[in-house]
């Protein structure tokens, strides 16, 4: 439901995949390109309304597809310019609300796929390459604290939101397509997780969202050549603010701020891959039918310091149902 981003290039064409062949200033540059390329687009995601409770045994599948289209900013980290690449991604979502001791909570699962383009200048050599794969997968779970207890829907309809107060944690499982011998791959051969404490004040139509979280990752012991890659941890926040047009159909402005994510390889960091970088763009969701919607969406980038620059737009298919599965 809310898919991963990530891209890269063939490491084959920049650099030899052994430790013996690599210099180890270049190897650590590398290094800190490699997680620039993954987990910046994974800091850009932009969730309006991630809080918001449903009644329980709320289940939704969907079907989303996103394109994502733009550059890398270096500023001298890497030997690497004019750095490109378009990717495309499909993801398989499913999302299940439930009560526990007594708050609204749900789970989230996301499967995606991607295919890639890039392209790029590598010491003075123009480069290309393409991706396509399993992407790593992700479970999210949140709980409600305050505003929202958990509900049937009678009780649900009856109900009218003012304050929530959620937490949540998400979990990304490296599943995705990787190779030691490449310099870059859809999967990040490590575990993510980002935990993150959310915040949603409705006025009538209106709805303001702020998300406070950070991520953090295990290392990647099997980096080009049994070479340990590792990276500190990534401060993020989101910002939206949302207004109603009809049942089900709204539209959002969203933004977000995302810090810290310096790189190290075998133990040395390169303080040159810290990254400072925001975004912003739009979302609306519209009906089709009852259990029927299609989410649209588009960001950029505003602020880039270091790191992926996409412009991206995506398109979200879902169909939703309370209780088991549906007849018809």
């Amino acid at each position: 439901m809310r898919p991963e981003t990530m891209g890269g290039v063939a490491p084959g064409d920049c650099c030899p995949p052994r430790r013996r062949r690599i210099g180890g200033a270049t190897l650590m540059l590398l290094a800190g390109l490699a997680l620039c390329q993954l987990q910046s687009a994974r800091a850009q995601e932009l969730n309006p309304r991630a809080y918001l409770i449903t009644p329980t045994d709320t289940n939704a599948v969907s079907l989303g597809y996103t394109y994502l289209d733009g550059n890398v900013q270096f500023d001298g980290a890497v030997p690497i310019t004019d750095a490109t690449s378009s990717v495309n991604l499909a993801a398989l979502g499913y999302y299940h609300s439930f009560d526990l001791a007594g708050h609204s909570a749900n789970f989230a699962l996301a499967l995606p796929y991607g295919y890639g383009d890039f392209s790029g200048t590598v010491v003075d050599v123009p480069k290309h390459g393409t991706r396509s794969g399993l992407l790593d997968s992700s479970l999210r779970v949140a709980v409600n604290l305050l505003g929202g207890p958990a509900m049937g829907p009678a009780d649900f309809a009856r109900w009218s939101q003012h304050v929530l107060l959620g937490v949540s944690l998400k979990i990304v499982a490296p599943i995705g397509q990787y190779d030691p011998t490449l310099l870059v791959n859809f999967g990040n051969n490590r575990w993510a997780f980002k935990p993150e404490l959310g915040l949603s004040q409705r006025w009538g139509h209106w709805v303001l969202d702020t998300y406070l979280g950070g991520w953090f990752f295990t290392r990647n012991s099997d980096f080009l050549g049994n070479h340990v890659q590792e990276q500190r941890p990534m401060g993020a926040f989101e910002a939206h603010l949302s207004y109603d047009i009809a049942p089900r159909l709204w539209l959002s402005l969203d933004a977000n701020y995302w810090w810290g994510g310096e790189t190290s390889l075998d133990g040395t960091v390169n303080p040159l891959t810290v990254q400072q970088n925001s975004r912003v763009g739009v979302t609306a969701s519209i009906p089709l039918t009852q259990r029927q919607s299609i989410k649209l969406s588009y960001s950029d980038g505003a602020y880039v310091s270091y790191g992926g620059n996409y412009r991206a737009f995506g398109l979200t298919w879902q169909y939703g149902w309370v209780g088991g599965l549906p007849s018809r």
